[in-house]
Order: C-alpha cells, then structure tokens, then sequence
C-alpha cells in the first residue's frame, strides 16, 4: 500500500521496483535487449556484448569504490585472473564454459580478498597505490608463468559450445553474455537491499560509526573486495570467450582507469550509474575511432595517436565530471525524469 510517495511496509520499502513506472521501463528495457540481435548488424552486436562485459566489470568496481568507499587500480588484473582461469579450463579441461565463468570469478574473489587485506589499515590514496601494487603483481604473473598463461604469447582459446554448437560470432555470444551481465546487474541492486549491502554503504559513509554499531570492518571490507573481484572476474571470462587471444596486454593498468572513469562518469553509489557510465565509456574510443578515420588523410600519424589521446580524454572526462557532474550521468538522468515529471509545471 503507498499513500502518495510514502510506504507504508517493509516490504513496500524493500522493493526492487516500487512504482509502476519503473517497472514498465523495465520490461521495456528487457525487451529491447531481446529484439536488440534480430535487428543490428555484427558491428553493433560487437558492441552490445562488449558493453554488456563492460557493464558487468564496472558494476563490480561500484560496488567496492561507489558504495564501500574503497578505491581500487586493479580491476583489469582481476579480470586478467577470470580471463587466464577460463582459458586454461576450456583448453586443458574442456569443461562447460558457464562452470568456467564461475570458476574464473571465484579465482578472481579469492585474489580480491588477498589484495583487500591491507584494507583495514590504509584507505584512500594509499589503497589505489596498493591495488596498483597487486595489478603490477598479476601482470608480471601473467607474463612469466609460462606453463599456466603461455607467458608473452599467451593463450588462444576454442570457442564456447552449447549443446555442440559454439558460440564462435558476437550474434550467438550474446544470447550468453547479455543475459549474464543482467543477472549480475539485478543481484546487486538486490544486494543493497540486504545487511550486507547495507553495511557496506554503513562502512562508506562512517567507518568508524559502523564499527561502533557492530559491523565487523575487516570482514566487511574483505567481502566487498570478493564481490567486485568475482563480478571482475566472470567479466574477464566473458572478454576471454569473446576475443578467445588472452596476452598479458590484454588488461594493462589503462583499462582499470577505464573502469574508475565509467564509475565515476556514471555517477558512484548508484547501479544506473555504472551502466551508463560503462556504456558511455565504452562508446567513446568508437567515436575516438571514427574522428581518428576522417582525420587519417590530413594527418597519417593519426591511429598512432590514438592510444594516448584515448587516454587524455578518459583522463579529462574524469576531471570534467568531478568538477560540473560530481554525481555523474545518473544524476543527470534523475534531474531530466524530474523535469518531465513536472513538466509543464516549475519547482
């Protein structure tokens, strides 16, 4: 039962989608996601799935950065940790590709909770340094432990298979790593209806207040570092079955201030943010790419300097939200659905 905007249950209070609005625009969002394949092309299919990857990955990093508090540089590593597990499953074990994806984001969880350990005793600054620390870490791992990752050449996998079919083309990936990424999407907005989501949010806002209450920092810390390495993790193995070329330069430390970005662009503390800020993140080298082509017959170095561009405007992004959009797109979003709500009338 609600009464204008008041609720007047728990369960009123708990609920995933408490107007009806909302969840039209839910199922109206699903079904766009269903009809999507049957009416774009390989290119925009390409970048639906990876979008969806994106989504997955930058949602785990929300929920460690975006509502613990806990700044983390390794993201892509963990995601390095699912991509190699997967890989090495598929081609030594041949063992279904959905136990692989859960075995990769485990492997990544476990990593995760060995690099939040210092947690408890630094934070900040000092923390990104750590994680940062750890990547360099995993990537020297990965680079060096020849027999598990195939050292500088990597890994080149097969492709996955359902029912013997494999899922060789981002057409039939789709129909896997789309509806993935939505599950994934769905259980943590669902986990912040939970005690545990609730003392993350208790650990970001008061750290010491929370402990005060009763909430056990270290471990809470730990499990938040699990949840962002796992949802890493089943990303990493999503890319490696998507791309099926796993290299130790796959996922360099530019790919983790990819993800900070997308949080950060997307609007941190809020699951809207990370998939806007993903999607928006992921669209913006495509465009970098188109801008790089038109320019290619008046300058020829241009694809060469696209890298580093890619990473001054990911950098400037980062600056320019923080400065005009603190609460990033989602916040925009909420200020446009205010507007037409009110609309025609003025607060």
């Amino acid at each position: 039962m609600r009464i204008g905007t008041a609720k007047t249950s728990y369960l009123a209070d708990e609920a995933l989608f408490d107007t009806a609005v909302q969840r039209r625009w839910m199922v109206a969002l699903l079904a766009a996601l269903v009809l999507f394949p049957l009416f774009a092309g390989p290119y925009w299919l390409y970048l639906g799935c990876l979008v969806a990857i994106n989504v997955a990955s930058a949602t785990g990093l929300n929920i460690l950065t975006g509502f613990t508090g806990l700044v983390s540089l390794g993201q892509a590593a963990f995601m390095g940790v699912g991509a190699y597990t997967v890989a090495w499953l598929e081609i030594n074990l041949g063992t279904p590709f959905l136990l692989n994806l859960i075995i990769g984001g485990c492997s990544a969880s476990l990593i995760g909770m060995v690099v939040g350990a210092p947690s408890l005793r630094v934070k900040g600054l000092y923390l990104a340094i750590a994680t940062i620390a750890a990547s360099v870490i995993l990537h020297f791992l990965f680079a060096n432990w020849t027999a598990v990752t195939g050292g500088a050449s990597g890994l080149t996998m097969p492709p996955a298979t359902f029912f013997g079919t494999p899922l060789d083309q981002p057409g039939k990936l789709y129909w896997v790593i789309m509806p993935i990424t939505v599950l994934m999407v769905l259980g943590a907005a669902n986990l912040f209806r939970t005690r545990v989501g609730r003392a993350f949010i208790a650990v970001r806002d008061r750290d010491i207040s929370a402990e005060v209450l009763g909430i056990p920092l270290l471990r809470t810390k730990l499990t938040s570092f699990a949840l962002s390495s796992f949802y890493a993790g089943v990303a990493g193995g999503m890319w490696a079955y998507f791309f099926r070329v796993i290299t130790p330069e796959s996922f360099p430390l530019v790919m983790s201030i990819f993800f900070l970005a997308a949080i950060i662009v997307g609007g941190m503390g809020t699951i809207l943010g990370g998939i806007l800020g993903a999607t928006f993140m992921t669209m913006v080298p495509e465009a970098l790419k188109l801008i790089v082509g038109g320019l290619s017959p008046w300058l020829p170095d241009a694809v060469a300097l696209l890298s580093p561009v890619r990473t001054i405007v990911f950098g400037a992004l980062i600056v320019g939200f923080l400065i005009f959009e603190p609460r990033g797109l989602a916040e925009a979003w909420r200020r446009l659905r205010r507007f037409f709500h009110l609309w025609p009338f003025k607060t």
